[in-house]
């Protein structure tokens, strides 16, 4: 069984993507939350932002994980729907602005594998939400859309931050009280969607109905009206 607190990834710069986008909303009301539940950073916003990462909200929803961050106990930058929910395969919801520290991760905590063993890694990060119970009994597994619009913020940060290097989960840096994103999410198939990118989409899957080059009748025999010698 995966162990999360394992669970880290380096972002090479010679694969750092030109340009990625995100499909994203503002949470209704969220603005509403922002002096209470964030912070300035202490560091640069553009380049002091050296890791993303990776939470599951151990709830089952999105309005109650918002809860959380309206009383102020907590924030994150994204937060990735569950399967059940009207965003789910529309967009993801943004909750708190890139440029000021959300409240993720315990200022204490730290790890010498990430950024060095730095402390206060919400001044230094950003952070991703997904809704999912982490339960066992049943199992409550994420959504390949959950997945692959994690993998899609995370390349979105890669090509925005200069600086961004690195990938982890909550539990490598808080071991003795997360365990999120938890053993079940597919952290080597979430791994390879960052690195590599999505997968090309053949025509017939970007246009349905157009028929495969496969299908079309051969040009053998045709002439054509111009000819390039």
């Amino acid at each position: 069984m995966a162990d999360p607190k394992t669970y880290l990834f380096d972002l090479p710069g010679a694969k750092r993507p030109s340009k990625a986008t995100i499909r994203e909303e503002w949470y209704p009301g969220v603005k509403d939350y922002w002096d209470r539940s964030t912070s300035s950073r202490i560091f640069d916003a553009i380049l002091g932002v050296r890791a993303v990462i990776i939470h599951a909200t151990a709830g089952h929803n999105s309005s109650g994980a918002m809860s959380v961050m309206r009383d102020g106990r907590a924030s994150w930058h994204w937060l990735v729907a569950d399967e059940d929910e009207d965003a789910h395969g529309s967009h993801v919801w943004a909750c708190a602005p890139e440029a000021r520290a959300a409240w993720h991760v315990r200022n204490a905590v730290s790890d010498p594998r990430v950024n060095g063993g730095a402390k206060r890694v919400n001044h230094w990060s950003l952070g991703i939400e997904i809704v999912n119970s982490q339960k066992q009994s049943p199992l409550d597994p994420f959504s390949d859309w959950q997945v692959a619009e994690t993998a899609r913020i995370v390349r979105y940060c890669w090509a925005k931050y200069p600086n961004l290097s690195q990938v982890v989960s909550h539990a490598l840096l808080d071991p003795s009280r997360r365990s999120d994103p938890g053993t079940h999410f597919p952290w080597d198939s979430f791994k390879a969607l960052v690195l590599d990118g999505p997968a090309e989409k053949s025509v017939e899957e970007l246009f349905p109905g157009v028929a495969a080059l496969s299908e079309l009748p051969s040009s053998r025999g045709i002439e054509l009206c111009c000819t390039v010698t």
